[in-house]
C-alpha cells in the first residue's frame, strides 16, 4: 500500500505542462492511427488493384515529385506559423484575422508558383529520375502530372489552416489527414477499368479539395476569426516570417531532395524497384505517425508557450525528457515491429496482384528501415524546441549537414546492399541528426546555465 501511495504522491506532482503533452499526444497518436489505418486501407487497395507495377511506378514517382517543393515548404511552415500564431493570440482580433487572410493568399501564391515551375520543369525532373524506366512508365507519369498538379497548392492552404488549429491545441487535424486517403480508397476500389491510372489522379486530388474545405471551417471556428483574402503584406508579423522561413528553408529544401535522392538511387535498379521502396515506407510512415508525428505536434504549442513566457530553462528541461522518452519509446516500437514485420505486410497487401514474393521483399525493406524509428522519434521534440526558440541557422545547418551524410551513406551502402542500402542510409542520417540536435542543445543549455537564467 505504501508504494501504490508513494507512485500516486509522484503522479500528484508531475508538472501541468507535461500532462498538457501527455494528454495531446494521446489525441494525436489516436487520431493519427485513425487517419493512418485509412491509409493502409487505401494502400491494400492500391496492391490489389496494380500490384507491384508500373502504375505503382509511375505513380509514385509523379506524387514525390508533386509534392517535392510543396512538402518541403510545408515542413518549414508548419514548424515557424505554430510558435507565431501562439504569439499572434495576444494581439487584437482585427490584427490577427488580418495577418491570417494574407497568409491565405501567400499560400496560394506560392502553390501556384510551385505547380508552374513544376510544368515546365517535367520533361528534364523524368529524364533525371525515370531514366532507366520503361516509356510506358515515363508516358503514364506525364498523364499524371497534368491531373495531380493541385495537389501542390492545396497541401500549402492546408498547412495554413492546420497551423491555426494546433495553435489552439486542438488536433483534428492530424485525423482529418485520413481525407485524401479515403477518398482516393473509394476511386480504387469503385473504378471499373483494372489497369487505368485515372482512379490514382481523381481520388488523390478530390482527396486534397475536401481536406482543404473542412479544416478551412474548422480553423474559423477554433480561433473564431473570420479571415478574409487580403493581398497586402502591411502586418508586422512579416518580417519575422520572412527571416524564420528564408533560413530554415535553405536547410530544408536540400533536406528534402533525401526522398528524390532515394528514388534517384532506386530508379538505376530497373522497374518495380520505386514500388517495393514506396510500400515499405508507407507502413514505416505509419508508426511513425502514431509516435514522432504525435508527440512533435503534442509538444510544439506547450514549448512556444513557456518560451513566450520567457521560461526558457523549463522548456529545454521538458524537451531533453520528452526527447529521452520518445527514444526508449522508439527502440521498443522498433523491436515490436520488426517481430511483426512479415505478419503485417502479408495483412496489408498480400492479395490480387501483390504476391508471396513481393511480400518478402517488402518485408525485409521494412525490417531495415526500421532502425530509423527511435532517432525520429527523439530527434522531433528538439526541433520543437530548436523551432520555439527560434534557431532557425541552426536547423538549417544541421539539415545541411544530413543530407550530406545520406548522400554520402547512399552512395556507399546501395552498392554493398542493393535497395537495402537505401533505409540503412535513412538509420545512418536520423542517428546524425539525433547527435547533432542534442549536442547543441546540451552546449546551449550548459552556456546558458553559466552567464544566469535567460
Amino acid at each position: 500500500m505504501s508504494q501504490i501511495a508513494g507512485w500516486r504522491s509522484r503522479l500528484l506532482q508531475i508538472h501541468p505542462d507535461h500532462t498538457r503533452i501527455a494528454r495531446s499526444a494521446v489525441w494525436v497518436s489516436l487520431f493519427a492511427l485513425i487517419g493512418k489505418s485509412a491509409g493502409a486501407f487505401k494502400e491494400m487497395a492500391i496492391a490489389y488493384r496494380y500490384g507491384i507495377s508500373n502504375v505503382v511506378d509511375a505513380y509514385q514517382l509523379t506524387l514525390t515529385l508533386i509534392t517535392w517543393l510543396p512538402a518541403t515548404f510545408v515542413a518549414v511552415l508548419s514548424v515557424v506559423l505554430v510558435p507565431a500564431l501562439v504569439e499572434l493570440r495576444s494581439r487584437p482580433k482585427q490584427e490577427q484575422a488580418r495577418f491570417l487572410g494574407e497568409l491565405d493568399v501567400m499560400a496560394i501564391f506560392v502553390g501556384v508558383i510551385f505547380a508552374v515551375l513544376l510544368y515546365f520543369s517535367w520533361p528534364y525532373a523524368l529524364e533525371l529520375m525515370a531514366r532507366n524506366l520503361s516509356e510506358e512508365t515515363r508516358v503514364m507519369s506525364r498523364r499524371m502530372m497534368l491531373g495531380m498538379a493541385p495537389i501542390g497548392i492545396l497541401m500549402l492552404t492546408i498547412c495554413v489552416y492546420a497551423a491555426r488549429l494546433q495553435a489552439r491545441e486542438k488536433h483534428v487535424n492530424t485525423l482529418l489527414e485520413c481525407v485524401p486517403a479515403v477518398v482516393l480508397l473509394g476511386f480504387v476500389l469503385t473504378w471499373r477499368n483494372a489497369s487505368s491510372p485515372a482512379p490514382l489522379i481523381w481520388g488523390s486530388t478530390l482527396g486534397f479539395i475536401f481536406q482543404a474545405g473542412i479544416l478551412s471551417v474548422l480553423s474559423g471556428r477554433a480561433d473564431r476569426l473570420r479571415a478574409r483574402f487580403s493581398f497586402s503584406l502591411s502586418s508586422p508579423q512579416w518580417p519575422h516570417m520572412y527571416r524564420a522561413v528564408g533560413v530554415f528553408m535553405i536547410g530544408q529544401v536540400i533536406m528534402s531532395l533525401a526522398t528524390p535522392l532515394d528514388q534517384y538511387f532506386v530508379a538505376g535498379l530497373g522497374d518495380g524497384a520505386i514500388a517495393t521502396l514506396g510500400y515499405a515506407s508507407r507502413v514505416i510512415a505509419l508508426l511513425v505517425s502514431m509516435g514522432a508525428v504525435a508527440i512533435s505536434r503534442a509538444t510544439l504549442p506547450v514549448l512556444s508557450e513557456l518560451l513566450s513566457a520567457g521560461d526558457h530553462v523549463r522548456a529545454r528541461s521538458i524537451a531533453l525528457n520528452w526527447s529521452l522518452i520518445m527514444l526508449v519509446l522508439g527502440c521498443v516500437v522498433a523491436v515490436v515491429a520488426w517481430l511483426l514485420a512479415p505478419m503485417a505486410v502479408t495483412l496489408l497487401f498480400q492479395r490480387g496482384a501483390f504476391s508471396a514474393a513481393d511480400t518478402v521483399a517488402v518485408s525485409s525493406l521494412f525490417r531495415w528501415g526500421l532502425i530509423q524509428i527511435p532517432f525520429y522519434f527523439a530527434v522531433l521534440v528538439l526541433v520543437q524546441l530548436f523551432a520555439s526558440e527560434g534557431r532557425f541557422k541552426a536547423m538549417a545547418g544541421i539539415a545541411t549537414a544530413n543530407f550530406a551524410v545520406k548522400a554520402l551513406a547512399n552512395f556507399f551502402l546501395i552498392r554493398s546492399f542493393g535497395i537495402t542500402g537505401v533505409v540503412l542510409a535513412t538509420g545512418v542520417m536520423g542517428a546524425s541528426s539525433f547527435g547533432c540536435y542534442l549536442f547543441f542543445t546540451l552546449s546551449n543549455r550548459s552556456s546558458k546555465n553559466k552567464t544566469g537564467p535567460l
